[in-house]
């Protein structure tokens, strides 16, 4: 009989399944939107991001390090404002990240319309997301493979994406450097920030990563910094390669993109066009699992005797389950890929804040670390309520 630390995941499966979490959940849905509402500039947003994602990693893999225990989000934010706070740190987060996966679910529909167009974009992505969540009921020992095999193919496309523009690479395309001025880099930048959500999800893994003390903040830092240089090389070559008139839609699939300033490599396009699949798959993968994980762990804090008792019997299927339930929801009920990113935005930043404050309560750790990933905090949530309040006058008006 296996024993119990078999079913552990090691730390290198930890900072694939970040990796998988993050890249698919914006990279392939944000160069479009950085380019058509920044130009070139968009270059130097993403490299500003990095380094403020970084700093919210850093902080909150020391937080992670501090207080490691099953929970995540709720043991942090509950250091400081009890039991309410950290209920409300935890929700914040399955709720943003949820939302999240609505989008993917539907940008999963897109890409795979070309190969069966018979059936419409949302009834592809519904299908998607049922299928994916009946895969994560199987259990850890195909999550694991899956997620090998997975990162393979979500760095494909990266990669060959880097190469093949790096070739056609043009300085004059970065020519003018701010064509559109100062005033979209709000919208450019919430788009970037979306695409590094996915790295704490090792946090919300705890109960099944070797070594949870020592692995979780590496998993958690390690993943942002492969992604975050990857993520760079990947729009840079993008911009360079491609004249910004073709980036006229900030909704664009990146295979569009590509089709149109390589028109004559339709079988590496191709390729990479399945491999985008594989990629967004990954992440809704990653993220359906981590979350079903996080929600068992949720279920242990419960104080309400009767929320206690009608949650004692959620078993770790019956989890998976209602987090598909939740991911269907944002999937049926929203149709803006802009209030899409400003409402995950808004609530997986918060479940960040309110994490990160625990270490102001700690002297010793009232550094420069915890300050700037607060301040990096901050910033990203003043531009996820600009987004809501802005789409919303929208819808209203």
């Amino acid at each position: 009989m296996a024993s119990s630390h078999d079913t552990k995941i090691s730390l290198p499966i930890a900072v694939i399944i970040g990796m998988n979490a993050m890249i698919g959940a914006g990279i392939f849905t944000a160069p479009a939107a950085i380019a058509s509402y920044a130009g070139p500039m968009g270059i130097a947003i993403y490299l500003c991001v990095v380094m403020a994602a970084l700093f919210l990693a850093l902080a909150l893999a020391r937080v992670a390090a501090l207080f490691p225990q099953e929970g995540s989000f709720y043991v942090y934010a509950s250091q400081w404002g009890g039991h309410t706070v950290g209920i409300i740190a935890s929700w914040a987060y399955v709720i943003g990240l949820t939302t999240a996966m609505g989008l993917l679910s539907r940008v999963a529909g897109l890409y795979l319309q070309p190969f069966f167009p018979d059936y419409s974009a949302h009834t592809l992505g519904l299908i998607t997301l049922v299928s994916l969540t009946a895969l994560n009921m199987v259990g850890i020992t195909l999550s694991e493979l899956g997620q090998q095999v997975l990162i393979v193919c979500t760095t494909f496309p990266i990669i060959a994406t880097i190469i093949l523009c790096f070739s056609k690479a043009q300085v004059t395309n970065l020519i003018p450097f701010a064509p559109y001025g100062f005033t979209n880099i709000f919208k450019a930048t919430r788009a970037v920030i979306f695409g590094f959500f996915g790295f704490e999800c090792a946090a919300s893994l705890f109960a099944i990563v070797r070594d949870p003390e020592r692995n979780v903040p590496r998993a958690i830092t390690s993943s942002v910094i492969l992604v975050g240089i990857l993520y760079t090389l990947f729009v840079a070559s993008l911009i360079l390669s491609t004249p910004l008139q073709f980036f006229s839609n900030p909704h664009m699939l990146i295979s569009d993109i590509l089709q149109a300033t390589f028109p004559n490599n339709s079988w590496l396009l191709k390729a990479i066009h399945i491999s985008i699949l594989s990629a967004i798959f990954g992440t809704l993968h990653s993220m359906i699992w981590s979350l079903s994980a996080l929600l068992i762990a949720l279920t242990h804090k419960l104080k309400s005797k009767t929320a206690r008792a009608l949650t004692a019997h959620i078993s770790p299927r019956m989890a998976v389950l209602l987090v598909g339930a939740i991911i269907f929801i944002s999937f049926s009920t929203l149709n803006h890929m802009d209030l899409f990113f400003s409402l995950t935005n808004l609530g997986v930043v918060s479940a960040f804040l309110l994490s990160i404050i625990t270490l102001l309560t700690i002297k010793k750790e009232r550094t420069i670390s915890t300050f700037l990933g607060i301040f990096a905090a901050l910033t990203f949530l003043f531009f996820a309520l600009e987004g809501v309040i802005l789409e919303l006058n929208k819808l209203i008006y």
